[in-house]
């Protein structure tokens, strides 16, 4: 046992949070293999399980088979859990039961779950952890009640409060998936799209577990006791509106007249389903409109929103709001040939500024590379390919339906891609090139100058 203990505590915060990902991935996968987890009592491939358990796991909603016409009961569960444990991350989960034993929370704990939650230091991680526990029972509670009545009607007492709660955890953790399948395979919202109660419910659960578990104490600290926003959160609400509202217009203006998506809808259903397409993209992964339909500027727009993705230390994915906002005030003091770069009265420091230039090198790079390695593979258009790929990196779950006729090699692809983006790129690198701290080489060498632009 101490042997065990002394090995945990040679492993890097980054290779643990990795190992934790693929052992709940893998349980996930034994588990949706069982014939009780498939409505037929048949055993599921492997891939499928993996594919089903990685996308769950990773909050993502890209899936191979419908949800709710191939998965059983069990197997509904299986997938709702691996969302709730992916979504506030198995540190948040393994804080819960420490409190809830009454258990002290070991020093690593608390740098694992800073680590989660995109923390610098573990002052007041364990009130952090608190403040995500009793949120997330709060907002998936609340949700889970107005989803319910939403579908009683429709699907008696207990099917209703089944769909309520599987959506509102679903919508919370920002995974896209959905048992609607009754109405159609794989058609996610697409029947709901004229209930403005159910998309307003599923919009405001996406908003809020996109925004960060940092963020929500600062608005409660805000409206409690008066406390000045800090910039983190400052950039993670101006972003994310500009965002919203920037996407909103856009998806408005090119889908108005595209009959197959808002052109057969009211006036009151096209703003709905505009800002619903608007919020989705930002890593949530439900469809109000058929996603296959979109033009093509709106798919790319749709990947540029999917790229960007939420907020830091949230349920989201994408390279977050914050590292968009760092790289463009960065990009803009360079050409006011200012010597630093500052946001709100407050001076970025060059650590920062490279990390958010290497997520989003990074993440480029992936994207790209991946795009075109399918697309030498498969036969599909290159936007399609383009937009799914994307879909699977920022964990976002919008899918132009192609995945499930991709072959063996594709679909191995996004799995890794859905991990990479959970999990994160950079702490991806750190856990596979970094062996510790102390073996982080201490030389300077001189500068020399080299010309660029």
């Amino acid at each position: 046992m101490a042997h065990k203990q002394n090995v945990l505590e040679r492993l890097s915060e980054a290779k643990i949070m990795v190992l934790g990902f693929i052992l709940v991935i893998c349980a996930g996968a034994f588990l949706l293999m069982l014939p009780i987890s498939s409505k037929d009592w048949v055993y599921t491939d492997f891939l499928t399980a993996i594919f089903t358990s990685t996308s769950a796991t990773c909050v993502t909603g890209l899936v191979l088979v419908d949800t709710y016409t191939y998965w059983s009961t069990f197997g509904q569960t299986v997938i709702i859990v691996l969302i709730q444990l992916g979504g506030l991350g198995f540190m948040t989960m393994a804080g819960v039961f420490s409190l809830s034993l009454k258990r002290k929370i070991s020093f690593k704990q608390r740098m694992l779950t800073a680590e989660s939650y995109n923390q610098e230091n573990v002052e007041g991680i364990i009130n952090l952890t608190r403040y995500v526990i009793f949120g997330t029972l709060i907002f998936e509670g609340i949700g889970a009640i107005i989803l319910s009545f939403c579908f009683i009607d429709e699907y008696g007492i207990l099917g209703g409060i089944r769909r309520g709660v599987f959506h509102s955890i679903s919508a919370f953790c920002n995974a896209g998936f959905d048992i609607l399948g009754d109405k159609g395979e794989f058609s996610s919202l697409i029947t709901k799209n004229s209930s403005s109660v159910v998309l307003y419910t599923v919009m405001v659960l996406i908003t809020i577990g996109g925004l960060g578990f940092s963020v929500w104490k600062n608005i409660y600290d805000k409206i409690m006791y008066k406390k000045r926003f800090n910039l983190h959160s400052k950039l993670v609400l101006s972003v994310s509106l500009f965002l919203v509202l920037s996407g909103f217009i856009l998806f408005f203006i090119f889908e108005y007249s595209n009959f197959n998506t808002l052109g057969s809808l009211s006036l009151f259903d096209k703003i709905n389903n505009a800002l619903f397409q608007s919020v989705t993209t930002r890593t949530a992964g439900f469809a109000a409109i058929d996603q296959m339909a979109l033009c093509e500027n709106t798919k790319f727009l749709s990947v540029i929103l999917m790229f960007i993705g939420g907020s830091p230390g949230s349920t989201a994915g994408g390279i977050k709001t914050v590292t968009l906002a760092v790289v463009i005030v960065s990009a803009i003091s360079v050409i006011k040939g200012n010597k630093d770069v500052n946001i709100f009265n407050r001076r970025i420091s060059q650590n920062l500024i490279l990390r958010c230039l290497a997520i989003v090198v990074l993440g480029m790079f992936v994207i790209l590379t991946s795009t075109m390695i399918i697309f030498s593979i498969e036969e599909f258009e290159f936007m399609d390919i383009l937009f799914e790929v994307t879909s699977a990196f920022a964990t976002v779950g919008l899918s132009a339906g192609i995945t499930p006729s991709l072959s063996l090699a594709s679909k191995i692809i996004l799995i890794m891609l859905m991990f990479f983006g959970r999990v994160g790129v950079l702490t991806i690198t750190w856990a596979l090139v970094l062996k510790s701290k102390s073996t982080l080489p201490k030389i300077r060498y001189p500068k020399e100058h080299i010309s660029v632009g």
